[in-house]
């Protein structure tokens, strides 16, 4: 599998064998009080308690340690406004490796700090998605490191796939439903192809903030429609749809759109009931089902909490 080729089922299976040995085997979360709320039973896949804090060292674990001797010795660099930074710099450092991080201006502090803890380079950017590519490209060039992008890149979306393969093989039913955050779609993606390994039935629901909803007009519209603003509180979810991750998507997977309001409450919700402390990107999974509770009600119902890394010095239910 290249960087750029679509990955495949069993690069999942693959990836699962590859990272074993480095990731954490995240719980299954379980609430009497919100499956009543949600009127189905929901199984929460605890991303956020992955190394990280977040599913993206899964990916980033993946690539990282497919490289040969050769490419891994020069480094891999990437652009991020947080997560998979943070990701890319550990399981470079599982490595022994170099690891350059393009950061934009303005990304959240508690992240860029997570990807300085585990030893990156970081290197500053305009907060533009072509800032962040041009200036990738220049340290790429300048250092030989090996470009792993954060959501198109086959080995990262393999890696993300784990995440879903894991979950399914830990609840103790069936599941009709799987739901997925979805920004660049490396998880989604991912997700849907372990699906396809494992749980052929169970339908893949993307869940997505209103003012970056790029996903869903693409899917409705069957190509990819990527030029948008994004206007969201959900920072890991503001990337556009990535042309590999629509080209795996695309007839395969629903939407549910919802407000940052009901992101900012399903993220209380899951701190005041579940206990667990989950940033807007990863709440948005459970905001979605509450939004739409007909198409869940009495199912089994897979939620991927993504993420954790919150900055608790600027909670969004604060300025409110």
């Amino acid at each position: 599998m290249s960087e750029s080729s679509l990955p495949e089922t069993t690069d999942v299976l693959a990836a699962a064998a590859r990272i074993a040995s480095h990731a954490t085997v995240t719980p299954i979360l379980r609430s009497r009080e919100l499956d009543a709320l949600a009127g189905a039973r929901l199984y929460f896949k605890g991303e956020h308690l992955q190394r990280g804090g977040a599913f993206k060292f899964r990916g980033a674990c993946n690539a990282v340690w497919a490289l040969d001797e050769a490419q891994a010795r020069r480094g891999v660099v990437t652009h991020s406004s947080g997560n998979h930074g943070a990701a890319l710099a550990l399981a470079a450092r599982s490595r022994g490796i170099p690891c350059h991080v393009v950061v934009p201006e303005g990304a959240v502090a508690a992240k860029l700090a997570n990807i300085a803890r585990h030893g990156a380079t970081l290197w500053r950017c305009a907060p533009t998605q072509a800032a962040r590519e041009a200036e990738c490209a220049r340290v790429q060039q300048e250092t030989g490191a090996t470009l792993v992008h954060p959501y198109t890149d086959a080995r990262v979306i393999a890696g993300q796939g784990t995440a879903t393969l894991e979950l399914l093989r830990q609840v103790e039913a069936p599941l009709d439903l799987l739901v997925a955050p979805v920004g660049g779609g490396g998880l989604a993606s991912g997700s849907l192809l372990a699906l396809r390994q494992a749980a052929p039935a169970c339908a893949l629901v993307l869940a997505e903030p209103a003012g970056a909803a790029d996903t869903a007009r693409s899917l409705h519209a069957g190509q990819r429609q990527v030029d948008f603003v994004p206007d969201t509180l959900c920072d890991g979810l503001r990337g556009a749809l990535g042309a590999p991750n629509f080209a795996l998507l695309n007839g395969s997977a629903s939407v549910v759109t919802v407000d940052d309001a009901a992101t900012v409450a399903a993220m209380r919700l899951l701190w005041q009931v579940l206990k667990q402390v989950v940033e807007p990107s990863s709440a948005v999974a459970l905001a979605a089902v509450l939004a739409q509770p007909q198409r869940f009600a009495g199912r089994n119902v897979g939620v991927i909490l993504s993420g954790g890394n919150v900055d608790l010095d600027a909670l969004p239910w604060m300025a409110a």
